[in-house]
């Protein structure tokens, strides 16, 4: 049986989430089955119960809120354990609608991406700000350049994962999933595409953007963290780069004045120039030593996949095999 699971992280969200749940769907062309997964974030609100009321099929729930990116991956392994086939992440307060879910495994099912990501009308959304625009299309951008995709929308929090896609994802970042888990997918050599999605209007303020300034420095540290930890020699290099050039422009400078005559009045420029490269030694050094850390982050990373796969199978065949004795069972 092909299953659709749809997983709504959730952090007192008991107000908006009986109109998200009446968007969803229970019958995706592709699937045989359609349900719902809610993760509720350590809650204080009736969120859980809430989700009880209106139907929800499966709820996880942490005792203390741990954040969006570990909400994500709870549901992602929830989801699994309960059988998906392909697991389809919304949000709690009806962000994107739902009418677009069908659009968005298409790719999935036509065998043509493992994960797809929902590209809102950026410049069409009327609650976004000229700063919050232009640091999506930043986010986008950085993405795309070191996950070597395509993807228009990469903040976007609505996509569709294939099951041998989701085991390969762990999100390392505690603040969002939705640029770590591109880049994962990316230099996993997963197949990844973007389809456009509808947006609804704005239930209530967002969650992740406290304020502009602190959106901002989030933004920031999470773009260049993403470039130390994914493409570390490049980030690296660059500093090297960079500092190197500057130690050899000091030296330079130092040398004609030296043929001058007038080199003892410019030993500070020889004394920072060696730092300088003193420095960029060590930045080039330090982008080797992640690159290496890098590697093997990306073997532990096949390794677990291969490991939840098994696990995955052999709950399938233990099920199948209690389904076939039940049935035999009622037979006699």
């Amino acid at each position: 049986m092909r299953k659709l699971i749809i997983q709504i992280p959730c952090f007192n969200e008991a107000d908006s989430l009986p109109t998200a749940l009446a968007a969803l769907p229970r019958e995706v062309e592709g699937f045989d089955c359609v349900e719902w997964l809610v993760v509720d974030d350590g809650s204080s609100d009736d969120t859980s119960a809430v989700a009880r009321a209106h139907g929800v099929d499966h709820i996880a729930r942490h005792v203390t809120n741990l954040g969006l990116a570990a909400a994500f991956m709870t549901g992602l392994q929830s989801a699994l354990q309960a059988g998906a086939n392909v697991v389809v992440n919304t949000d709690a307060d009806n962000q994107y609608d739902a009418r677009d879910i069908p659009a968005l495994v298409k790719p999935i099912i036509d065998g043509e991406a493992l994960m797809v990501i929902g590209a809102r009308p950026i410049n069409d959304i009327a609650d976004f700000s000229k700063t919050k625009r232009l640091l999506q299309k930043l986010g986008s951008w950085t993405v795309r350049m070191v996950s070597d995709t395509d993807i228009e929308d990469a903040p976007s929090g609505m996509r569709a994962i294939h099951r041998d896609a989701a085991v390969r994802l762990f999100v390392f970042n505690n603040y969002t999933y939705t640029l770590e888990t591109i880049i994962q997918g990316g230099r996993s050599n997963i197949p990844v595409r973007s389809v456009p999605v509808r947006t609804n209007p704005a239930m209530r303020e967002s969650r992740l953007v406290k304020s502009i300034p602190s959106y901002i420095y989030r933004s920031v540290v999470t773009i260049v963290r993403v470039f130390l930890v994914y493409r570390p020699l490049r980030a690296f290099g660059v500093v090297a780069v960079v500092l190197g050039s500057l130690g050899l422009l000091l030296g330079l400078r130092y040398l004609f004045y030296a043929w001058l005559g007038e080199g003892a009045g410019h030993i500070q420029s020889v004394i920072v120039m060696a730092m300088l490269l003193a420095g960029a030694g060590l930045a080039l050094l330090g982008g080797f030593v992640g690159d290496l850390i890098a590697a093997n982050r990306r073997l532990l990373q096949d390794m677990r996949a291969r490991l939840l796969l098994d696990q995955l199978e052999r709950a399938e065949t233990e099920n199948a095999s209690l389904a076939s004795a039940k049935a035999g069972q009622k037979a006699l």
